[in-house]
């Protein structure tokens, strides 16, 4: 079967006849196939080629054909590729060769034209193009694109172009006055990079053959950014709770603004804005490039009850757009604060009857604390003749009162130890010590030791001599205390007893002011008075007995038998008389007292001693025996 249509041309004419014979045959034949029976197209019998040696010279650095000299055919020995026999794309290709046949020499030229197939797709240059738009760009620009790019010819050579579905791009074809296409990008809607950075677009390259076939090129747009979009915070105010005392350093929080654009656009530096107060910048510190809010001074709720922070976030772009927030920080108070004491009026001497409630001092108490924190209760330390009381209209106003009688004899001053103490975990407390003096007053009498003082004094002492030393005591202070001393006035037998004794009023010393005799006076009774110089004066009493002790100054006298001065008494006895008769009873007494008036009798001088016998106690003088005629007359002392 041959696939070609022979054209004859004549030439010339020449010994051998010379002519131009033209067959057309579509690119990529199959090898193998007959192009056409050149025995038969030129005329020669098939049976003598063999004989004449025919040969083929192609023009062409490739066999792409070669003659079977049996038949005469004309076949294809390689496929043939019109774009690569014809790259310049003429309207017609042609592939020249030469049949030369010997004896006689006759030659023939043959030209085989190639037509052109579909067998290419259209392509790009380059399969993926990449655009950089600003998102500022506006609608109707335009970006070039590359042209498609398709070595076949005629129809089957690109015919148009399609742009993918998109709401912000189009393309537009030109043609040139050769008939080249141009394809145009057009915008034709606002981009945004915030919302779409890229594009991803696909240009298809379609041509005119059947089947059709097309190339494509990813066409990338990438909306390049600009500082549209200021810095955000996800918050408008955010609150924070911390509690006082925070060490420094602490991370508050780190703020995370966010910005839509890129690059320098989206670069966030954070400040405070004038609306921060210079005392939380002092409190706390701001990263510029972080963001982080840390502790930098002492939170103390007592100073503070919460901190706002206006911050700021500026993007770095030519034009920089700015945000902002609030922050903040509501301190939580702790136990960090001691109760306190004040006191106020306070009356640190008093007289010792000061009146049962009398007001002492005023106390105020305070705790900078709050809450639990900061109720404060005030007590006593130790059960004293005090008591506190708070007023109904001022809670924390305390008055320190008098509950109990003073007495400055027993506790001449107390040390009044106030304790503020206030309900938290774990309570503080604080104390203050008032210290309250009693002035005396003139209530207590001078008390002598003993109410009744026996005083003994032996007579026969010495005019002045002291008898004793009378000392009351008075627990008062100074003039309340000082003493004097009296004997109240009193008489015996006409005699005042201030001519008996005598008494220092200073120091209460007695003394007798004569010589006493017992025989005569053997006691006297009176009182004496202690007197205080206070204002009214108060005054006690003691009785004293003096007691005359009596000294052995006085001899017995014998009043029985009585005789006279210097004279012997008698008494006549019979010598019939019988043993332990009653001779005499001798009585004597004495002026002393009964211990010195006590009598012992005793013979002095006795002629015989065998004869009479002497009572020492009662002074009977009885016989010891019967009287003989030999006795003699007995005298006796």
């Amino acid at each position: 079967m041959r696939f070609c249509i022979p054209v004859f041309v004549l030439c010339a004419t020449w010994p051998a006849a010379l002519s131009v014979t033209r067959y057309s045959i579509p690119e990529e034949k199959e090898r193998e196939s007959v192009v056409a029976n050149l025995a038969a197209d030129l005329g020669l019998e098939p049976g003598g080629l063999a004989q004449r040696e025919v040969k083929l010279d192609i023009f062409s650095n490739k066999k792409y054909l070669d003659f079977n000299k049996k038949t005469g055919e004309l076949y294809i020995v390689e496929k043939m590729d019109r774009e690569y026999l014809c790259p310049a794309k003429p309207a017609s290709c042609f592939l020249k060769l030469d049949v030369i046949i010997e004896s006689p020499l006759r030659i023939f030229n043959i030209e085989l034209g190639i037509t052109d197939i579909n067998d290419n797709a259209p392509h790009f240059r380059r399969d993926r193009v990449e655009l950089d738009v600003s998102e500022s760009a506006t609608p109707g620009e335009r970006f070039s694109l590359p042209n498609g790019v398709d070595p076949d010819v005629g129809i089957n050579t690109i015919k148009t172009y399609k742009l993918s579905v998109s709401e912000h791009f189009t393309i537009e074809i030109q043609t040139g006055s050769d008939g080249t296409q141009y394809v145009d990008l057009v915008l034709t809607k606002s981009l945004d990079r915030e919302q779409t950075a890229v594009h991803n677009l696909i240009l298809t390259a379609v041509d005119g053959g059947v089947p059709v076939r097309s190339g494509t090129a990813n066409i990338i747009v990438r909306v390049q950014d600009t500082n549209d979009n200021p810095p955000r915070f996800d918050k408008q105010t955010y609150t924070i709770n911390m509690t006082e005392n925070t060490p420094i350093g602490t991370l508050v929080m780190k703020l995370n603004a966010s910005d839509l654009d890129e690059g320098l656009n989206s670069e966030i530096v954070y400040s405070f804005t004038l609306y921060t107060s210079e005392k939380t910048q002092e409190v706390f510190s701001l990263n510029h490039n972080t963001g982080e809010i840390t502790v930098k001074g002492t939170i103390d709720y007592e100073d503070m009850k919460f901190y706002e922070m206006h911050i700021e976030a500026r993007d770095k772009g030519t034009h920089p757009l700015l945000g902002q927030c609030k922050v903040v920080v509501n301190v939580k108070d702790m136990n960090d604060n001691y109760p306190e004491i004040i006191i106020q009026s306070v009356k640190n001497t008093v007289e010792e009857n000061v009146a049962v409630g009398s007001v002492i001092a005023l106390v105020d108490i305070s705790d900078r604390d709050t809450g639990d924190n900061g109720k404060v209760s005030l007590t006593i330390h130790r059960p004293m003749p005090f008591t506190i009381n708070t007023s109904s209209d001022r809670p924390m106003h305390y008055k320190l009162i008098v509950s109990e009688p003073l007495d400055r004899e027993t506790v001449p001053e107390y040390d009044i130890t106030l304790i503020v103490t206030d309900a938290g975990m774990p309570p503080l407390s604080d104390n203050e010590t008032i210290t309250v003096h009693l002035l005396d007053v003139n209530d207590n009498a001078p008390q002598f030791p003993q109410s009744f003082y026996t005083i003994r004094v032996m007579e026969n002492n010495a005019p002045g001599a002291l008898l004793s030393s009378l000392i009351a005591f008075d627990p008062d202070l100074h003039e309340n205390q000082y003493l004097v001393y009296f004997i109240i006035e009193k008489e015996i037998a006409n005699t005042s007893m201030s001519m008996l004794f005598s008494i220092n009023p200073e120091n209460g010393n007695l003394y007798a002011l004569k010589t006493f005799d017992y025989e005569i006076e053997k006691e006297f009774l009176f009182h004496i008075e202690a007197r205080d110089s206070g204002s009214p004066p108060l005054s006690s009493n003691a009785t004293i007995h003096i007691i005359i002790v009596d000294q052995n100054d006085n001899a017995p006298v014998i009043v029985s038998p009585w005789r006279a001065q210097g004279s012997v008494v008698e008494e006549k006895i019979p010598r019939s008389t019988d043993k332990g008769s009653l001779v005499a009873k001798v009585i004597a007494l004495d002026t002393d007292s009964v211990h010195n008036s006590r009598i012992t009798y005793q013979f002095l001088q006795v002629t015989d001693a065998t004869l009479f016998s002497l009572d020492q106690y009662n002074g009977e003088i009885r016989t010891m025996r019967m009287f003989s005629y030999r006795d003699p007359l007995v005298k006796s002392d």
